[in-house]
């Protein structure tokens, strides 16, 4: 099973009010989701918002086919996917334990594969994060 997934993640201020939007796609099924996860980061919005949707996809599906599937994850931060690729190193801890945390759900998959895209190819994911956390100056 194939299975897509789009990621954003923003705040307005950095810090300040989160939150995250996600869409998945799998056995011609799409799903979309946002929500508000109060004070933080941008670059922790990004990572929560990942996180919400490998375990969203599990729920989904069951953990019998999440064993089998391939998972495509688009996000447009681009330093959250070269860490993840490892081509960025991580320093901040609060980073590090989301990594983790996305790491460790890699492994109920057969496959997760981390895609930068730019904004503009991320647009639905971005759009459900803007619907949660309102107007003002969004990073992320």
């Amino acid at each position: 099973m194939n299975i897509v997934v789009h990621t954003d993640g923003g705040s307005i201020g950095n810090p300040g009010p989160s939150g995250i939007g996600a869409v998945i796609e799998y056995e011609g099924n799409k799903k979309t989701y946002a929500k508000d996860i109060g004070m933080g980061t941008n670059n922790e919005a990004e990572y929560k918002a990942l996180v919400f949707a490998l375990r969203k996809t599990k729920a989904l599906i069951g953990s019998q086919k999440a064993k089998a599937a391939q998972v495509k994850c688009f996000a447009d931060s681009q330093l959250m996917v070269n860490q993840l690729n490892h081509e960025y190193h991580l320093k901040n801890k609060r980073i590090i334990n989301l990594f983790v945390e996305v790491w460790n759900l890699m492994l109920e998959f057969s496959r997760v594969e981390f895609n930068y895209v730019p904004r503009e190819q991320n647009q639905e994911a971005d759009t459900l994060v803007r619907s949660v956390i309102g107007g003002g100056r969004l990073f992320g």
